[in-house]
């Protein structure tokens, strides 16, 4: 007989859990990491600060977040997630009453620093740890499922911020939005998430051992890759994310042609997520980022050499990116195994956060000096890099002995 946990708060049943997860994700990624996109023209014009600042404010909390992440994992392996993700609502709450209330730029910048701790506490890598510490090995499932709800957040929380935009203007946007992380979200994590976390005993799913976890300290190269491949999928994604619809324009679309060709991105990740969904139990992680990397590098190259068909393209790299939040999240528990997995994603994010923090500045840079081709060749030579990364990690996971690639 195992032991259990022995929580304060009622254990609830994972469908909660997992679901509690996923509506508080959405909030979260529509409070902080969405929102500059719908509002910064009008803080700018409001308050005539430099628009690449406003815009900036992003950048910086990501920086932030990124800088607190491997703190945010050891406190999720320590004690779990349920005070951790409590922390992340309260920071992007007042966060967000901080732009709500901000005389000036100085204390707008301030704001977006508070809202940073937030998403590094918050956002996928802490949800994905939190989800690893309590089902340990059968948190696959759990992960894939959330990478679900994450995928509209943007497809709920951009109209929106559109419609509060229009009706209370920025400033009465972001005090909503503290008011849903504060009276909503904060209250979910405490109430949901029990306190602790399982015995070890108690979190290997029913294939724990049909794989056994690799060593971290005996197998840093397979580390030092993973995070590579990470990272650079973050690099692109982000940059993409920030200029899709510019390199649209600038490639001879008209606006709301760009537009209805970017809103393709958001269906086709929850497609391929759904679809992983469906077919996880048959196929080891690893698979799915060499899917992802593959898709996201047809779909980049195929915009870089003007293949006709744009939205084939845009459904391709939409589909890669979508299974890529999954690897990210399965394929180190696959690889590495639930002990000491939180510690690991909090590692892990550090890198991909940083980078997308400088992602944008980088694009517009591009941009600026290379146009659309140029940004788009350099995207798709970093896409191809990156299935080589892949490959190459692996090539080094099947050659390690007694390592088997099966259903996790």
């Amino acid at each position: 007989m195992t032991s259990s946990p022995q929580p304060t708060t009622p254990v609830r049943s994972r469908r909660t859990i997992i679901t509690t997860l996923g509506v508080t994700q959405i909030m979260a990624w529509g409070s902080s990491y969405y929102l500059p996109a719908v509002i910064a023209p009008a803080v700018a014009a409001d308050t005539g600060w430099p628009l690449a600042w406003v815009v900036g404010g992003l950048s910086l909390g990501l920086l932030t977040a990124g800088v607190i992440s491997p703190h945010v994992g050891s406190s999720i392996e320590r004690h779990g997630g349920r005070n951790v993700l409590a922390f992340s609502a309260g920071c992007i709450g007042l966060g967000q009453i901080g732009l709500a209330v901000a005389p000036n730029l100085a204390a707008y910048i301030g704001a977006w620093l508070v809202i940073g701790l937030g998403m590094g506490a918050g956002l996928y890598d802490a949800a994905f740890g939190t989800l690893g510490r309590l089902y340990g090995h059968g948190a696959r499932s759990a992960i894939t499922t959330l990478t679900l709800f994450g995928g509209f957040a943007s497809t709920v929380c951009w109209p929106i911020s559109a419609f509060l935009l229009g009706e209370i203007g920025w400033r009465g946007a972001c005090l909503v939005y503290a008011a849903v992380q504060l009276f909503i979200a904060l209250p979910l994590y405490l109430v949901i998430l029990p306190r602790g976390v399982p015995q070890p005993s108690a979190q290997a799913g029913p294939n724990a051992a049909a794989t056994p976890a690799l060593p971290i300290g005996r197998h840093l190269t397979i580390m030092v890759v993973l995070a590579a491949t990470l990272t650079l999928a973050a690099v692109i994604s982000s940059t993409l994310s920030a200029h899709l619809l510019t390199i649209l324009q600038k490639s001879g679309k008209t606006l709301t042609a760009a537009v209805a060709l970017g809103a393709l991105v958001g269906p086709s990740q929850v497609a391929a997520r759904t679809i992983e969904m469906m077919i996880a139990r048959f196929h080891h992680p690893i698979w799915t980022k060499f899917a992802s990397v593959a898709f996201v590098a047809i779909g980049v190259s195929a915009l870089w050499v003007g293949m006709p068909i744009v939205p084939l393209a845009l459904a391709f790299y939409g589909a890669g990116i979508g299974l890529e939040s999954i690897a990210r999240g399965t394929l180190p528990l696959a690889l590495f195994g639930s002990n000491g997995y939180a510690q690991l994603m909090g590692r892990l994010a550090m890198p991909s956060l940083i980078a997308q923090a400088a992602a944008p500045s980088i694009g517009a840079l591009l941009l600026q000096r290379f146009g659309a081709y140029g940004t788009l060749a350099t995207l798709t030579g970093l896409a191809l890099i990156n299935v080589g990364l892949a490959c190459a990690l692996g090539w080094l996971v099947f050659s390690r002995r007694g390592f088997q690639i099966q259903p996790q």
